[in-house]
């Protein structure tokens, strides 16, 4: 099984403090990610950014609105709107979320946890095979931070998207930090997570930060990438291979520079990899 895959090398979120730095010239990074939702519409300087950006570098498209999850029909309206934007920015690969956040009443803007039934991966295959069937492409769907575990659940978060990309042919977008978070707040192994994904499954990675709180640690995306968050990712490269890593960054944005520094490091993580697996190479 092979996913759709994320532009090689390390990529960081395109975001507007960062727009005037980037207009100037492409920063070194190899890849960009952007939200979706914040470039549906057919004009405006922030698709006028992110159309000039496109020139230089690859992008990957981060929904975060779609809310897969939800017994609601998926919103067309929603649907036709990132369809556009596929085809204006042809991006190297789309992902959303394994998450619901949408009820008859309304959108509850939020990332919220599934249940892991056999009933809910009825229903995700269902609806990711809608939104591959409305783009024509395969997708990656994210592991989410949950704080709530359900008692009637049949798989582990892994072993859902695990099965989910058997049905669908859909990929997984790895979020490790998500995966440290979870393992902190419900006692779940991240290691026997990465076990539980297939190699070949997963198409990007995200790296963030944390924050511990008394209650919980949770996934702010407000800090530099934490050491055992470095560690979680050497064990997933160990895993899947040299996957193309994203640097996740979206409250108390830093200054570029910053995000360009974390850049650097999980550039040194993959290369680092590499000399591993071609010296392993030339001894066997």
């Amino acid at each position: 099984m092979s996913a759709p895959a994320a532009p090689r090398g390390v990529g960081i979120g395109l975001r507007h403090a960062h727009y005037e730095a980037f207009m100037a010239g492409p920063p070194d990074v190899d890849w960009v990610e952007v939200h979706s939702e914040n470039y549906f519409g057919d004009g405006g300087y922030d698709l006028h950014v992110l159309e000039t950006v496109r020139r230089d570098l690859p992008v990957s498209l981060h929904g975060v609105g779609l809310g897969l999850g939800s017994a609601a029909p998926l919103d067309a309206a929603h649907l036709a709107s990132l369809a556009r934007l596929v085809a204006r920015i042809e991006p190297a690969v789309v992902s959303e979320h394994l998450c619901w956040g949408a009820s008859a009443h309304g959108a509850l803007h939020d990332l919220l946890p599934m249940p892991l039934t056999h009933a809910s991966l009825d229903h995700l295959s269902a609806r990711v095979s809608q939104m591959q069937d409305a783009l024509g492409r395969a997708v990656l769907i994210e592991n989410v931070s949950a704080y709530v575990r359900f008692r009637g659940d049949a798989y582990s978060e892994a072993e859902f998207l695990a099965a989910l990309a058997q049905c669908t042919g859909c990929g997984v977008l790895l979020d490790v930090n998500n995966l440290y978070v979870n393992q902190c707040n419900h006692g779940e192994d991240a290691l026997a997570a990465l076990a539980a994904l297939p190699p070949g499954i997963v198409g990007e990675i995200h790296l963030a930060g944390h924050r511990a709180t008394p209650v919980a640690v949770i996934d702010d995306h407000g800090s530099r990438v934490a050491p055992a968050v470095w560690s979680l990712y050497e064990a997933a490269l160990a895993r899947f291979g040299t996957i193309p890593t994203l640097i996740e960054w979206d409250t108390a944005l830093p200054t570029l520079d910053v995000l360009l520094d974390e850049a650097v490091l999980a550039r040194e993580c993959l290369a680092s990899h590499t000399q591993m697996q071609d010296a392993a190479g030339l001894r066997s």
